[in-house]
């Protein structure tokens, strides 16, 4: 039979104030017997032996429980009432575990959902973690298996209260404004930004794709702060900047004397972020051993010490993860463990780059310029504006460093610039190349019915080519490696084209460049 086995029934398996009698999970001393009686289960399973055992087991530790046998009764059930923590059979006779899942789920968006399914396969368990369970329980399982949930969902849902309380005093005392500013009209931004800011009343884990210099790190901030956990520390980590030793004690903390130069005890990253938010950046660069440590933490909030030969503290910690790279790659490339992966990626969102959202750069441009002109030059200052060649320029560039890159040179250009002065193209650093200047826009040419197809056609083409070149060149400085690069083409194209139009290497006409040995070599 399925279900509790037979040896971990008893409910006296474990002392009523601790989450297990293993020796590696050590009571948590927070969960008083006064908390548990707060906390109502919803069991629901159409094996009767198994809700009553698990019912045993969870009213001697204290909470309030109640069973259910049937689909339709339960749906009722969670629609009317309102549960802390619901136990759902994945597969039931007449309604299907995900189809409740959903109903829990949408009369009341923080419940806790555990799955219990008789067929733990990765597929399953990843349908059921996508979809808001918040974790997943196998069959069978033993009372200690389920005390330890329970304990760790118990712990979950005493942080949450305790924040929701604590946010609500920050905005009596500070008011509800934003702490976090983040921009962007472009749709595909709009749209990542609109998936964090429903995530982010969730406690579901995240994992950020995107460039450097995108936004990662305020996307991740901008879910936290929005968060019920706000009121509790944001703690980030570059997994890519530190080695090994010194990224696993900072994670996991050590006991004194674990290593050379260890005099006493330190608290790690895991820890202080209890109750809150760590943020995990660059998670594809951190070593497999860290890995797999980490994975441990995520499945059952238990710290470890380096060092310690015991449990030295119960967590309960949102992760948000981050990288540049495709961490699907990583996964293949054997980078990233698979199951560390999947465990993260409980809701992704990307990132676009700079590039790809050319008309949120006017916008991002103007709050950078009013933010360090006020830093630098003070709110009584006169502030400097953009001429119309300065916004194409801005608008034109290829931004390789996405808005890292345009908020250093915005800051750049506020040290230099005079109060109330027009900003030029050629007051826009050019960060090593030669100095931009004014693009020319394009208009295309009407169009008219007076020649044929193709001859207008023709001449259209003509005029865009010639015009995308000239702008070319002149932003590469003339650098034909560059442009070729800028273009997606390779340089006998290009060389084909400026032959054709008649440029030279700096976009001038009348000097055409010979496809021979005379070729210059850049």
């Amino acid at each position: 039979m399925a279900g509790l086995q037979p040896s971990e029934r008893s409910p006296r398996a474990t002392p009523s104030r601790s989450v297990a009698r293993n020796s590696d999970i050590i009571p948590i001393s927070q969960l008083t017997a006064d908390i548990k009686a707060t906390i109502r289960i919803l069991v629901v399973d159409d094996e009767r032996t198994l809700r009553e055992s698990c019912a045993s087991v969870l009213r001697y530790e204290g909470y309030e429980v109640t069973l259910c046998g049937r689909g339709e009764d339960a749906r009722d059930l969670v629609r009317r009432g309102t549960f802390d923590i619901v136990m759902l059979d994945l597969y039931m006779s007449d309604v299907s575990g995900m189809e409740l899942l959903r109903a829990c789920l949408e009369a009341r968006p923080d419940t806790l959902a555990i799955m219990i399914t008789g067929n733990p396969s990765i597929e399953t368990s990843l349908q059921a973690l996508r979809s808001g369970a918040w974790d997943y329980l196998p069959k069978p399982f033993s009372a200690t298996h389920l005390q330890i949930l329970m304990g760790r969902a118990a712990h979950a849902i005493m942080v949450a209260r305790e924040s929701l309380a604590q946010q609500a005093a920050f905005v009596r005392e500070h008011g509800n404004s934003d702490m976090v500013q983040v921009f962007g009209n472009a749709p595909a931004f709009k749209r990542a930004l609109d998936l964090a800011r429903r995530v982010a009343a969730t406690d579901a884990s995240v994992f950020i794709t995107g460039e450097s210099g995108s936004g990662k790190e305020l996307i991740a901030q901008f879910i936290h702060h929005h968060s019920r956990r706000s009121s509790r520390p944001l703690v980030a980590i570059n997994c890519a900047a530190l080695p090994e030793t010194l990224l696993e004690s900072e994670m996991f903390g050590h006991v004194k004397g674990a290593f050379t130069g260890a005099v006493r005890d330190k608290a790690g990253l895991l820890e202080a972020a209890n109750g809150g938010t760590l943020q995990l950046d660059e998670l594809a660069d951190m070593p497999k051993p860290i890995q797999a440590k980490l994975l441990r933490v995520i499945q059952d909030g238990v710290v470890r010490r380096v060092g310690s030969e015991h449990t030295d503290a119960v967590v309960n910690v949102r992760f948000i993860a981050s990288t540049n790279r495709n961490p699907e790659d990583a996964v293949a490339q054997g980078a990233l463990r698979e199951d560390l992966y999947y465990r993260l990626r409980v809701v992704p969102i990307h990132v676009p780059p700079l590039r790809e959202r050319p008309s949120d750069i006017p916008l991002l441009a103007d709050f950078f310029l009013q933010r360090y002109w006020s830093r630098h030059r003070g709110a009584s200052s006169a502030l400097p504006r953009y001429s119309e060649a300065a916004g194409r320029v801005l608008r034109g560039r290829a931004w390789k460093g996405n808005v890292r890159e345009l908020q250093n040179v915005i800051e750049h250009m506020v040290v230099l610039l005079d109060p109330g002065a027009e900003i030029r193209p050629e007051d826009i650093p050019s960060l090593g190349e030669r100095p931009i200047e004014e693009v020319r826009a394009w208009t295309p040419p009407e169009v008219t019915t007076d020649e044929p197809y193709h001859a207008a056609r023709d001449r259209l083409v003509a005029e865009f080519e010639l015009h995308y070149l000239t702008q070319l060149l002149t932003q590469a400085g003339g650098n034909m490696s560059r442009a070729a690069r800028v273009a997606g083409i390779d340089r006998t194209t290009l060389y084909r084209l400026l032959e054709r139009h008649g440029l030279d290497r700096k976009g001038d006409r009348g000097q055409e460049l010979s496809n021979g040995q005379d070729k210059p070599l850049l």
